[in-house]
Protein backbone atom coordinates (compact mmCIF):
# COMPACT_ATOMS: atom_id res chain seq x y z
CA UNK A 1 0.00 0.00 0.00
CA UNK A 2 1.62 3.33 -0.95
CA UNK A 3 4.44 2.01 -1.88
CA UNK A 4 5.23 -0.54 0.53
CA UNK A 5 7.19 -3.99 -0.75
CA UNK A 6 4.69 -6.78 -2.57
CA UNK A 7 2.21 -8.53 -0.26
CA UNK A 8 2.71 -12.47 0.20
CA UNK A 9 2.72 -14.43 -3.15
CA UNK A 10 -1.23 -15.78 -3.65
CA UNK A 11 0.03 -19.68 -4.42
CA UNK A 12 1.90 -19.47 -1.02
CA UNK A 13 -0.79 -18.16 0.23
CA UNK A 14 -3.32 -20.42 -0.99
CA UNK A 15 -0.97 -23.55 0.27
CA UNK A 16 -0.69 -21.88 3.68
CA UNK A 17 -4.52 -21.77 4.18
CA UNK A 18 -5.42 -25.19 2.67
CA UNK A 19 -3.41 -26.64 5.20
CA UNK A 20 -5.14 -25.09 7.94
CA UNK A 21 -8.26 -25.22 6.88
CA UNK A 22 -8.78 -28.24 9.40
CA UNK A 23 -7.87 -26.78 12.36
CA UNK A 24 -8.55 -23.04 11.45
CA UNK A 25 -11.49 -22.89 13.64
CA UNK A 26 -10.01 -24.46 16.38
CA UNK A 27 -7.17 -22.51 16.95
CA UNK A 28 -9.12 -19.34 15.59
CA UNK A 29 -10.05 -17.60 19.30
CA UNK A 30 -8.33 -14.32 18.22
CA UNK A 31 -9.58 -13.89 14.75
CA UNK A 32 -13.42 -14.39 16.10
CA UNK A 33 -12.87 -11.62 18.78
CA UNK A 34 -11.41 -9.18 16.30
CA UNK A 35 -14.14 -10.56 14.17
CA UNK A 36 -16.79 -9.66 16.88
CA UNK A 37 -15.17 -6.16 17.36
CA UNK A 38 -15.38 -5.34 13.27
CA UNK A 39 -19.25 -6.90 13.57
CA UNK A 40 -20.42 -4.83 16.27
CA UNK A 41 -19.41 -2.04 14.23
CA UNK A 42 -22.73 -2.44 12.04
CA UNK A 43 -24.68 -1.65 14.94
CA UNK A 44 -23.94 1.92 14.38
CA UNK A 45 -24.75 1.59 10.87
CA UNK A 46 -28.41 1.53 9.51
CA UNK A 47 -28.17 -0.63 6.82
CA UNK A 48 -30.62 -2.38 4.57
CA UNK A 49 -28.26 -3.93 1.66
CA UNK A 50 -29.69 -6.10 -0.85
CA UNK A 51 -26.57 -7.91 -0.95
CA UNK A 52 -23.94 -8.52 1.32
CA UNK A 53 -19.87 -9.97 0.60
CA UNK A 54 -17.96 -11.80 3.10
CA UNK A 55 -14.41 -11.53 1.66
CA UNK A 56 -11.96 -13.66 2.93
CA UNK A 57 -15.19 -15.46 4.53
CA UNK A 58 -13.20 -18.70 5.90
CA UNK A 59 -15.01 -20.79 8.35
CA UNK A 60 -18.99 -20.32 8.48
CA UNK A 61 -19.03 -18.44 11.66
CA UNK A 62 -18.24 -15.05 10.47
CA UNK A 63 -20.82 -15.37 7.14
CA UNK A 64 -23.31 -16.97 9.99
CA UNK A 65 -23.81 -14.13 11.72
CA UNK A 66 -23.75 -11.65 8.87
CA UNK A 67 -26.44 -14.09 7.91
CA UNK A 68 -28.14 -13.72 11.23
CA UNK A 69 -27.88 -9.69 11.10
CA UNK A 70 -29.63 -9.26 7.37
CA UNK A 71 -32.09 -12.56 6.85
CA UNK A 72 -33.42 -10.99 3.87
CA UNK A 73 -29.73 -10.10 2.27
CA UNK A 74 -28.64 -12.27 -0.58
CA UNK A 75 -25.25 -13.34 1.67
CA UNK A 76 -21.96 -14.82 -0.64
CA UNK A 77 -19.23 -15.68 1.20
CA UNK A 78 -15.94 -15.75 -0.94
CA UNK A 79 -12.64 -16.72 -0.35
CA UNK A 80 -9.28 -17.98 -1.68
CA UNK A 81 -9.02 -21.55 -0.69
CA UNK A 82 -11.80 -23.76 -0.98
CA UNK A 83 -11.31 -25.87 1.93
CA UNK A 84 -12.11 -22.74 3.84
CA UNK A 85 -15.04 -22.52 3.12
CA UNK A 86 -16.01 -26.14 4.41
CA UNK A 87 -17.95 -28.73 2.58
CA UNK A 88 -21.46 -29.13 4.39
CA UNK A 89 -24.25 -27.20 2.64
CA UNK A 90 -24.73 -23.28 3.94
CA UNK A 91 -28.00 -20.76 3.41
CA UNK A 92 -25.42 -18.86 1.45
CA UNK A 93 -23.48 -18.89 -1.88
CA UNK A 94 -19.78 -19.72 -1.86
CA UNK A 95 -17.45 -18.85 -4.09
CA UNK A 96 -13.32 -19.37 -4.77
CA UNK A 97 -11.76 -16.47 -6.24
CA UNK A 98 -9.06 -14.25 -5.65
CA UNK A 99 -9.84 -10.97 -3.96
CA UNK A 100 -8.32 -8.85 -6.67
CA UNK A 101 -9.85 -9.91 -9.53
CA UNK A 102 -13.89 -10.64 -8.08
CA UNK A 103 -16.30 -12.79 -10.46
CA UNK A 104 -19.00 -9.83 -9.86
CA UNK A 105 -20.84 -7.45 -11.69
CA UNK A 106 -20.12 -3.97 -11.27
CA UNK A 107 -22.49 -2.15 -8.58
CA UNK A 108 -23.94 -5.54 -7.68
CA UNK A 109 -23.14 -5.31 -3.78
CA UNK A 110 -24.62 -3.06 -1.03
CA UNK A 111 -21.61 -4.34 2.11
CA UNK A 112 -18.73 -5.80 2.25
CA UNK A 113 -17.05 -6.82 5.54
CA UNK A 114 -12.95 -8.24 4.41
CA UNK A 115 -12.35 -9.05 7.86
CA UNK A 116 -8.63 -9.87 8.36
CA UNK A 117 -7.69 -10.07 4.52
CA UNK A 118 -5.86 -7.03 3.35
CA UNK A 119 -2.36 -8.20 4.69
CA UNK A 120 -2.62 -11.65 3.58
CA UNK A 121 -3.18 -9.95 -0.11
CA UNK A 122 -0.61 -9.67 -2.57
CA UNK A 123 -1.73 -6.18 -3.96
CA UNK A 124 -4.07 -4.84 -1.79
CA UNK A 125 -4.56 -1.61 -3.51
CA UNK A 126 -5.76 -3.34 -6.55
CA UNK A 127 -8.19 -5.75 -3.89
CA UNK A 128 -9.75 -2.09 -2.51
CA UNK A 129 -10.20 -0.84 -6.14
CA UNK A 130 -11.93 -3.99 -6.99
CA UNK A 131 -14.17 -3.36 -4.34
CA UNK A 132 -14.92 0.12 -5.30
CA UNK A 133 -16.37 -1.74 -8.31
CA UNK A 134 -18.60 -4.01 -7.33
CA UNK A 135 -19.98 -1.77 -4.32
CA UNK A 136 -23.34 0.22 -5.50
CA UNK A 137 -23.61 3.80 -4.61
CA UNK A 138 -24.32 4.52 -1.91
CA UNK A 139 -22.39 1.40 -0.23
CA UNK A 140 -20.32 0.38 2.75
CA UNK A 141 -16.87 -1.42 3.48
CA UNK A 142 -16.00 -2.54 6.64
CA UNK A 143 -12.61 -4.03 7.07
CA UNK A 144 -9.53 -5.09 9.39
CA UNK A 145 -6.46 -5.63 9.54
CA UNK A 146 -3.16 -5.86 11.38
CA UNK A 147 -0.47 -3.07 12.28
CA UNK A 148 2.85 -2.67 12.16
CA UNK A 149 3.15 -3.01 15.68
CA UNK A 150 1.37 -6.33 15.25
CA UNK A 151 3.85 -9.48 16.81
CA UNK A 152 6.55 -6.86 17.57
CA UNK A 153 7.94 -9.02 20.47
CA UNK A 154 8.90 -11.89 17.67
CA UNK A 155 10.13 -9.75 15.18
CA UNK A 156 12.64 -8.64 17.63
CA UNK A 157 13.82 -12.13 18.91
CA UNK A 158 14.42 -12.84 15.00
CA UNK A 159 16.51 -9.61 14.27
CA UNK A 160 18.99 -11.41 17.67
CA UNK A 161 19.42 -13.91 15.29
CA UNK A 162 19.45 -13.55 11.52
CA UNK A 163 18.68 -10.07 9.14
CA UNK A 164 16.05 -11.49 7.37
CA UNK A 165 12.03 -11.11 7.57
CA UNK A 166 10.14 -13.65 9.66
CA UNK A 167 6.69 -12.06 9.84
CA UNK A 168 4.52 -10.26 6.94
CA UNK A 169 5.01 -6.72 6.28
CA UNK A 170 1.80 -5.27 8.10
CA UNK A 171 0.81 -0.85 6.88
CA UNK A 172 0.07 1.41 9.61
CA UNK A 173 -3.29 3.21 9.73
CA UNK A 174 -2.91 6.23 7.38
CA UNK A 175 -1.40 4.45 4.98
CA UNK A 176 -4.56 2.76 4.57
CA UNK A 177 -6.70 5.28 4.56
CA UNK A 178 -4.84 6.59 1.59
CA UNK A 179 -5.02 3.96 0.09
CA UNK A 180 -8.83 3.83 0.78
CA UNK A 181 -9.17 7.72 -1.23
CA UNK A 182 -6.87 6.18 -4.11
CA UNK A 183 -9.72 3.56 -4.33
CA UNK A 184 -11.80 6.60 -4.50
CA UNK A 185 -14.07 5.45 -1.68
CA UNK A 186 -15.45 8.63 0.19
CA UNK A 187 -15.40 9.88 3.69
CA UNK A 188 -13.09 6.89 4.89
CA UNK A 189 -12.81 5.99 8.80
CA UNK A 190 -9.65 4.19 10.12
CA UNK A 191 -8.42 3.52 13.61
CA UNK A 192 -6.76 1.21 15.87
CA UNK A 193 -6.23 -1.04 18.96
CA UNK A 194 -3.58 -2.94 20.51
CA UNK A 195 -4.85 -6.52 21.57
CA UNK A 196 -2.49 -8.63 23.46
CA UNK A 197 -2.55 -12.63 23.91
CA UNK A 198 -0.64 -13.76 26.60
CA UNK A 199 1.29 -17.50 27.14
CA UNK A 200 3.35 -19.53 29.34
CA UNK A 201 4.60 -21.35 27.05
CA UNK A 202 6.48 -19.88 23.76
CA UNK A 203 5.18 -23.80 21.98
CA UNK A 204 1.76 -22.96 22.39
CA UNK A 205 2.24 -19.72 20.70
CA UNK A 206 3.59 -20.76 17.48
CA UNK A 207 0.70 -23.46 17.36
CA UNK A 208 -1.92 -21.11 17.36
CA UNK A 209 -0.15 -18.89 14.84
CA UNK A 210 0.36 -21.67 12.79
CA UNK A 211 -3.04 -23.08 13.20
CA UNK A 212 -4.50 -19.50 11.79
CA UNK A 213 -2.18 -19.99 8.73
CA UNK A 214 0.74 -17.50 9.79
CA UNK A 215 3.77 -17.50 8.13
CA UNK A 216 5.92 -15.29 6.98
CA UNK A 217 4.88 -15.56 3.01
CA UNK A 218 6.14 -12.34 1.40
CA UNK A 219 8.88 -12.15 -1.34
CA UNK A 220 11.61 -11.05 0.92
CA UNK A 221 11.24 -13.96 2.93
CA UNK A 222 14.15 -16.40 3.77
CA UNK A 223 13.31 -19.46 1.59
CA UNK A 224 15.82 -21.90 3.01
CA UNK A 225 14.97 -23.80 5.96
CA UNK A 226 15.46 -22.64 9.60
CA UNK A 227 18.18 -24.80 11.37
CA UNK A 228 17.26 -25.92 14.67
CA UNK A 229 20.25 -23.68 16.34
CA UNK A 230 18.92 -20.41 15.36
CA UNK A 231 15.41 -21.51 16.54
CA UNK A 232 16.79 -22.31 19.57
CA UNK A 233 18.50 -18.45 19.92
CA UNK A 234 15.39 -16.99 18.76
CA UNK A 235 13.51 -18.68 21.29
CA UNK A 236 16.31 -17.72 23.87
CA UNK A 237 15.59 -13.95 22.66
CA UNK A 238 12.17 -13.91 23.19
CA UNK A 239 12.37 -15.26 26.46
CA UNK A 240 13.49 -11.28 27.40
CA UNK A 241 10.15 -10.30 26.53
CA UNK A 242 8.31 -12.05 29.26
CA UNK A 243 6.40 -9.46 31.80
CA UNK A 244 6.89 -9.50 35.38
CA UNK A 245 4.10 -12.32 35.65
CA UNK A 246 6.48 -14.64 33.54
CA UNK A 247 3.81 -14.50 30.73
CA UNK A 248 4.99 -14.36 27.00
CA UNK A 249 2.89 -11.75 25.11
CA UNK A 250 1.85 -11.50 21.62
CA UNK A 251 0.78 -8.04 20.34
CA UNK A 252 -1.45 -8.01 17.75
CA UNK A 253 -2.15 -4.22 16.41
CA UNK A 254 -5.55 -4.21 14.62
CA UNK A 255 -6.48 -1.66 12.61
CA UNK A 256 -9.91 -1.06 11.19
CA UNK A 257 -11.71 0.65 8.71
CA UNK A 258 -15.09 2.08 7.46
CA UNK A 259 -15.54 3.75 4.34
CA UNK A 260 -18.24 4.37 1.65
CA UNK A 261 -18.89 4.97 -1.99
CA UNK A 262 -21.41 8.36 -1.40
CA UNK A 263 -19.93 11.60 -1.51
CA UNK A 264 -21.47 12.42 2.45
CA UNK A 265 -22.05 10.84 5.41
CA UNK A 266 -25.56 10.14 4.84
CA UNK A 267 -27.22 9.36 1.41
CA UNK A 268 -30.11 7.81 0.15
CA UNK A 269 -30.87 5.76 -2.61
CA UNK A 270 -32.89 2.88 -4.22
CA UNK A 271 -31.19 0.04 -1.90
CA UNK A 272 -32.33 1.77 1.34
CA UNK A 273 -31.03 4.46 3.59
CA UNK A 274 -27.52 4.13 4.86
CA UNK A 275 -26.78 6.43 8.04
CA UNK A 276 -22.96 6.85 10.09
CA UNK A 277 -21.92 9.06 12.65
CA UNK A 278 -17.80 8.87 11.91
CA UNK A 279 -17.49 10.56 15.41
CA UNK A 280 -18.89 7.62 16.79
CA UNK A 281 -16.79 5.15 14.72
CA UNK A 282 -13.57 6.37 15.85
CA UNK A 283 -12.36 4.22 18.80
CA UNK A 284 -9.50 5.12 21.17
CA UNK A 285 -6.64 2.70 21.21
CA UNK A 286 -6.54 0.79 24.47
Amino acid sequence: MGGQVSGPERKAVARAFGKAAAGYAAADFIHAEIRERLLERLELVRLEPHVVLDLGAGPPEATAALATRYPQAQLLALDLVPAMLGAAARPWARLCADAARLPLADRSVDLVVAGMLLHWCQDPDAVLVELRRILRAPGLLLLSTLGPQTLHELRRAWRQVDPHTHTLAFTDMHNLGDALIRAGFAEPVVDAETLTVTYRDARRMFADLRGVGAADLGPLRRRSLTGPGRWRAMLQALEGARGEDGSLPATLEVVYGQAWTSDGARARGNHGEFEIPLERLRRRPS
